[in-house]
C-alpha cells in the first residue's frame, strides 16, 4: 500500500479570497514504512505574502519570486501522488487548496476519499485532548525541535512519525510491511530457505578430527555419539 504523508503552506486560509499554495512537501510510505522518496516544491503564488502568513512559515516575496508557478509543477506533483492515499493533518484544509489550484487549471480534483486525516484519527483516539501536530509530537515523544517555523517537507516528515504512532507504533508498520507478509499463510508450510550462494568453508582441522575421534572412543560402546554414527 502506497501512501504520501503531505503538507502544504499557503498565503492564507481561503483560496476563494485569492490565497495560494506556496510550498508542498510529501514523504512516501510503502506499507507504512518510509521509502526515502520525497516530494518538495516551493511555488510562486503570484501575489504578495501577508504578514500573518509570513510569521507562520517565513516564506517571503523575494524568496518565492524565482520559483515556478503552480501550473508549471502541477503535472509533476500529480505524477508523484498518483493514486496513493494522502495522509494529511487537517486534510480538508490542504485538499481545499490543492483542488482550488487544480480547478483553476481545469484539472480534475483529488477525491476527498483519497485523503486520510490524522487530525480526525487523533481526535477519535484521544477525545478532548489537544490534537495539534506539536501536541501529538509531545504525546508520542517525536522530536520536533527543528520546527521553529512551519515547513511543508519537515512537517511531513514529522507527521509520518506521528501517523505511525497513531496506528500503534513502528512495530505495527513492520507487521504490516510487505517484507513480513511476503510468505502467505498458505505457503508458509512449503517454504524452505534458499541455498547459500557459496558453501561455508570447512574450519575443522585434521588434528581436531583426530582428537574428537579419540574422545568418543574413550566413552565406550554405550556412548550416544557411537550409536548415532552406526548405520541403522
Amino acid at each position: 500500500m502506497r501512501e504520501i504523508v503531505m503538507d502544504t503552506e499557503t498565503t492564507g486560509l481561503d483560496p476563494s479570497q485569492g490565497d495560494r499554495i506556496v510550498e508542498i512537501g510529501g514523504v512516501e510510505l510503502i506499507n507504512h514504512l518510509p521509502t526515502g522518496q520525497t516530494y518538495h516544491q516551493y511555488i510562486n503564488p503570484e501575489r504578495s505574502m501577508p504578514r500573518e502568513a509570513f510569521e507562520v512559515h517565513g516564506l517571503g516575496d523575494d524568496f518565492l519570486r524565482p520559483y515556478p508557478v503552480f501550473s508549471r509543477i502541477a503535472d509533476a506533483f500529480l505524477e508523484f501522488v498518483g493514486d496513493a492515499k494522502l495522509v494529511i493533518h487537517n486534510a480538508s484544509f490542504d485538499m481545499m487548496f490543492l483542488n482550488a489550484e487544480l480547478g483553476w487549471l481545469g484539472k480534475p480534483p483529488l477525491p476527498m476519499d483519497q485523503a486520510i486525516d490524522t487530525l480526525a484519527i487523533a481526535r477519535r483516539k484521544f477525545p478532548g485532548a489537544q490534537a495539534s501536530l506539536d501536541a501529538l509530537c509531545k504525546r508520542f515523544g517525536v522530536d520536533n525541535s527543528a520546527r521553529e517555523k512551519h515547513g511543508a517537507l519537515l512537517d511531513s516528515e514529522i507527521l509520518a512519525e506521528v501517523y505511525l504512532e497513531l496506528l500503534g507504533g513502528r512495530q505495527q508498520g513492520l507487521t504490516l510491511s510487505a517484507v513480513t507478509t511476503a510468505v502467505s499463510t498458505s505457503r508458509a508450510a512449503d517454504w524452505v530457505p534458499p541455498p547459500r550462494p557459496r558453501p561455508l568453508t570447512i574450519r575443522v582441522t585434521d588434528a581436531e578430527r583426530a582428537a574428537h575421534a579419540e574422545f568418543v572412543a574413550e566413552l565406550g560402546d554405550k556412548a550416544l555419539w557411537t550409536k548415532g554414527s552406526q548405520p541403522g
